[in-house]
């Protein structure tokens, strides 16, 4: 090669533009900035990045003082494109957060800078949070925003119907600039923004119309947000993962989700699991699947009283889907039978690999044949469906039927030994009476109420209405005995100790186990939340947990949202 050439060549890498993401993260430090000193380190980091990017600061606690320092660094950096600002409030109160965000956002916007990505989930902000955030929302500033996750902020109605507005009035500018607003990712997550905040946003996401990837479990949406959202979901395309679990459909609320489907072409990932679709909701879903979604991946349709003949449906749709890697219809309602059905269909198909376990499946409903209307339905009263929920705690003990059957059933020491459904019901109307009888003085401890509660609850199943209203009347007897000397200072000691059985936080004895499954007892606590003896403080404390991600929940998530639905609504 000649000098000319190597010539040519330099001069045409010289010219050359190389993107290199450039990431400056304080993520998990633990840092407590209050004050403009506080927040030096940062800034001074912030400052001597030549090319920053990317800035991560989740994992600290951030105040008003300290966001103005670090958003006048900031300020220097219109190459900016990622604020990775998740968990940076703990501790903080609702009104110093506002004037943090207000700090940053105009920052950026001084600076110039295009966001690619904002992520402010985990911040527990509340509608408050939002006005800190609808200044950057709406500048030229998100004109190229593509990601955007506010999962677990508590936004509520009020501050969904804020963030919907900012990003419609975002959408409508950057399009009358010639740059319009092309969202790809929208995260939130269990923000209580029900059937109005669902309804507002999808609004948005409708005139905006780029949308690739939609999550909102947990949002307490019930038809009518369901019933928009599909709309919405219909006038976005390119949209590959769909994620609303957790929320109520109902067969009609399913429905008119499938009519949407059709146009969603580029599906991978459809979870509509705990959304109480049934098994005409179930049918509906497979007919608008059954032909297209060739690169459908996951399909996640598992705790939504679905029986045989729908879950067949279902899997009878993924004939055609050769990417599919997990259908789940765990927590259903299919039985034996019915599980070997869908396992030979699936099988016959060479899908098989693709199924997930039904070791939560909640048994064949006798009905299904008979006709009847697909609604709630109740088990056996001699059912058992505690098998596998044994601890190794004796205060917490359950056992099925089938290991104990030579124990004599029908009085409360037995039943608090060996715990099941059909034991509890044998007891009869007092069986309240003759539990707090066999406790004797301790009745009036704490602990021994709230583990004994426990227990009970253990036996407690979606389906088995009878079981759960006995538990739910021992729980009313305990709980209104334990707490009446002092409702507000026993309502925490009570509130804390259920979070201890639960799993949830730890206890003094650090050798428990909480139990496998929950269920049960967020059950129960669905009812008892509700009672007159049941203090706001107590209700506050739990829901403050309750909202907050756990395995144990993740494991109980019908039971959990049932619990979140009824805390959300004092």
């Amino acid at each position: 090669m000649s000098d000319s050439d190597i010539s040519a060549v330099v001069d045409k890498l010289a010219q050359t533009k190389v993107n290199v993401q450039h990431e400056l993260s304080f993520a998990g430090k633990g840092l407590k900035l209050n004050t403009g000193d506080d927040a030096k380190e940062i800034a001074e980091g912030i400052e001597k990045c030549p090319h920053m990017t990317a800035l991560r600061l989740e994992g600290n606690t951030m105040g008003a003082e300290a966001a103005k320092v670090i958003g006048k660094a900031l300020e220097k950096h219109p190459e900016f494109e990622r604020a990775l600002w998740s968990d940076m409030f703990t501790g903080r109160l609702k009104t110093e957060i506002p004037p943090a965000l207000k700090s940053l956002g105009a920052a950026i916007i001084t600076a110039q800078a295009h966001l690619v990505e904002l992520n402010l989930s985990d911040n527990a902000f509340g509608p408050t949070g939002v006005e800190g955030i609808v200044q950057l929302l709406t500048s030229t500033s998100c004109y190229s925003l593509r990601e955007l996750r506010l999962n677990n902020n508590g936004l509520g109605i009020g501050g969904g119907k804020m963030l919907a507005k900012s990003l419609l009035e975002c959408h409508e500018s950057s399009s009358a600039a010639g740059k319009p607003l092309s969202l790809r990712v929208f995260i939130s997550g269990r923000n209580r923004l029900e059937n109005e905040g669902a309804t507002a946003l999808a609004q948005a996401f409708k005139a905006i119309g780029t949308l690739e990837e939609l999550a909102m479990p947990q949002n307490g949406i019930n038809f009518p947000g369901i019933t928009a959202l599909s709309e919405a979901v219909a006038a976005n395309p390119g949209l590959r993962v769909l994620n609303l679990n957790d929320n109520t459909f109902t067969e009609k609320g399913a429905a008119a989700m499938a009519k949407a489907l059709p146009k969603l072409e580029k599906l991978e990932v459809l979870n509509f699991g705990d959304c109480l679709v049934r098994t005409e909701g179930a049918k509906s879903l497979a007919k608008a699947l059954e032909e297209k979604h060739l690169k459908l991946k996951e399909l996640i349709l598992s705790g939504n009283e679905i029986r045989r003949s729908g879950a067949l449906a279902v899997a009878e749709s993924m004939e055609n889907k050769d990417d599919l890697v997990k259908l789940d219809l765990d927590a259903n309602m299919l039985g034996d039978e019915g599980v070997e059905i869908v396992q030979g269909t699936m099988e016959a198909m060479g899908r098989v690999d693709a199924l997930g376990s039904f070791s939560d499946d909640e048994g064949e409903d006798d009905d299904e044949e008979g006709g009847q209307s697909d609604h709630n339905s109740e088990s056996e009263e001699g059912e058992d469906d505690t098998e596998g929920n044994e601890v190794n705690d004796p205060h917490l003990q359950v056992k099925g039927e089938s290991i104990t059957p030579s124990k004599q059933t029908g009085n409360a020491k037995d039943f608090l030994q060996f715990p099941s459904p059909s034991k509890l019901l044998q007891l009869g109307a007092g069986r309240a009476d003759a539990i707090l009888a066999e406790l004797g003085n301790q009745a009036h401890d704490v602990d021994t109420a709230v583990s004994t509660l426990i227990r009970i609850s253990l036996v407690v199943s979606p389906g088995n209405k009878k079981a759960t209203d006995a538990a739910c009347d021992c729980a009313d007897k305990l709980l209104s005995e334990v707490m009446k000397s002092d409702p507000e200072k026993q309502g925490v000691q009570v509130s804390n100790a259920i979070l201890v059985y639960l799993g949830l936080i730890k206890g003094e004895d650090k050798k428990y186990k909480a139990p496998s499954d929950i269920t049960g007892p967020l059950l129960v606590l669905t009812h008892v939340v509700q009672q007159p003896y049941f203090t706001k403080s107590a209700r506050d404390i739990l829901l403050a947990f309750i909202c907050k991600p756990h395995p144990n929940l993740e494991k109980a998530s019908h039971g959990r949202h049932q619990l979140l639905q009824m805390l959300y609504s004092f």
